[in-house]
């Protein structure tokens, strides 16, 4: 790994988001932290849609945006990154994981998550936002990726 790694952006995956304002808000949250949005396999709304554009606001212009057919190709074009898999169906808290700048950090589409099959495949990069009230069974997506996100930052030195 180089020694500078601050130019190093982390990276948002959405596979197959549904609900357009937690894009654009996740868009939003790439745009404060010059990190890069991935948008995987087909979106359950246009790219055009106008609730995207509002929760973004005026920030897209300052938005890396990525599309990708499936995972899988935008996993073999980074074939020597790592993913970490957010899912609600695990029980390694995101705090036990050790963030470096350059890393995928994947959510899947707010009503059914990730699918078992990639997360039963990558037991040791799955983690979880652990919710010790255990009234609600998961965050918003784009409450998650902030959480997540920001303690990447954090525990990379670009904040603090």
């Amino acid at each position: 790994m180089p020694s500078n790694t601050s130019n190093i952006p982390f990276n948002i995956v959405l596979v197959e988001p549904e609900i357009p304002p937690n894009t654009g808000n996740i868009a939003r949250l790439c745009a404060a932290t010059g990190s890069i949005l991935h948008l995987v396999g087909p979106l359950g709304f246009s790219i055009d849609d106008k609730h995207l554009k509002r929760a973004g606001l005026d920030y897209w212009k300052h938005v890396t945006v990525r599309r990708w057919d499936t995972l899988e190709a935008l996993q073999a074009s980074t074939s020597q990154s790592r993913f970490f898999y957010l899912s609600t169906k695990v029980a390694r808290s995101y705090l036990k994981a050790a963030f470096r700048p350059g890393d995928f950090l994947v959510f899947g589409k707010e009503t059914k998550g990730l699918p078992e099959a990639l997360l039963n495949s990558n037991p040791d990069t799955c983690i979880t936002i652990p919710m010790p009230a255990g009234a609600v069974r998961s965050l918003n997506l784009s409450t998650s990726a902030g959480i997540v996100l920001y303690e990447a930052l954090r525990q990379s030195g670009r904040i603090d």
